[in-house]
């Protein structure tokens, strides 16, 4: 399977969780179920123009994907319909920027994934300078700055925005692969009866108030199960709910990690 298609089918949050750099949460996908991971090309606008976007549009490599940094000033519609069908034409995968968009309903209408941080009818200038290709820092999910350098990979969602620098796609790959293989197993012991303080090994008398109804609690707190008493616990009583057997196998979803 293709890097793209694998990173698509692990997802932000497993991503996130395992090393990639989250994104500020005030981005959102502009259209329900866009989703998209492609190498980055960086963007940084001048404030309240666009005329950097449009000439990434023009210059950037088939595939990649627009991140662009707005310089602070994000209520502007940077990105409108005639950006995005001119990204979409020339091939561009994506559009992320920590600023505003508009015409979001011809948007959709085009299918170009674009996540930004809110709708703003009012119209950037397209006269001022920026630059393209070089590095850019934008609002991060955490305390610092998250620098954006052409070639990281760019993962985009519904949950979210992760950034993958270059150089450490392979590490995150295999440690997500093995997290979602994890958390699918627990997903399917909890379709089976199980509890989630058990799976977990998460100690409940740290709550006021709680009430162990269990007669059978044998296993003390703070000891998820393993593996393999997942496996088992999955294959006796997922068999008899839909659901559970509609869950895909993380590994054959997304493939080898290596291709």
């Amino acid at each position: 399977m293709a890097l793209a298609e694998t990173l698509t089918a692990v997802g932000t949050v497993a991503l996130a969780r395992c090393g990639g750099r989250p994104f500020g949460t005030h981005l959102f996908s502009v259209w329900p179920g866009a989703a998209f991971a492609a190498t980055a090309f960086p963007v940084r606008c001048t404030p309240g123009d666009n005329l950097a976007i449009h000439v990434a549009v023009a210059q950037a490599p088939p595939g990649s994907a627009l991140v662009v940094d707005v310089a602070g000033e994000a209520e502007y519609g940077y990105v409108d319909e005639i950006l995005a069908v001119a990204a979409s034409t020339r091939g561009v995968a994506g559009i992320v920027l920590d600023g505003c968009v508009r015409d979001i309903a011809a948007i959709a209408r085009c299918a170009l994934p674009v996540f930004g941080a809110g709708v703003a009818v009012r119209e950037a200038a397209h006269e001022a300078g920026g630059s393209v290709g070089r590095q850019i820092s934008m609002t991060p999910g955490g305390p610092a700055p998250l620098p954006v350098r052409r070639g990281d990979w760019i993962v985009a969602d519904d949950d979210g925005v992760v950034c993958l620098p270059r150089g450490q796609v392979g590490s995150i790959i295999a440690a997500t692969v093995d997290s979602v293989s994890r958390e699918r197993e627990i997903i399917d012991a909890v379709y089976a009866g199980e509890s989630t303080l058990d799976l977990l090994g998460l100690d409940p008398s740290r709550v006021a108030g709680w009430e162990d109804r269990s007669e059978h609690r044998s296993r003390r707190p703070g000891r998820p199960r393993t593996l393999g008493a997942l496996r088992d616990t999955a294959a006796r009583g997922a068999e008899g709910h839909p659901a559970a057997r509609s869950r895909f196998s993380p590994r054959s979803a997304v493939g080898d990690p290596r291709e």
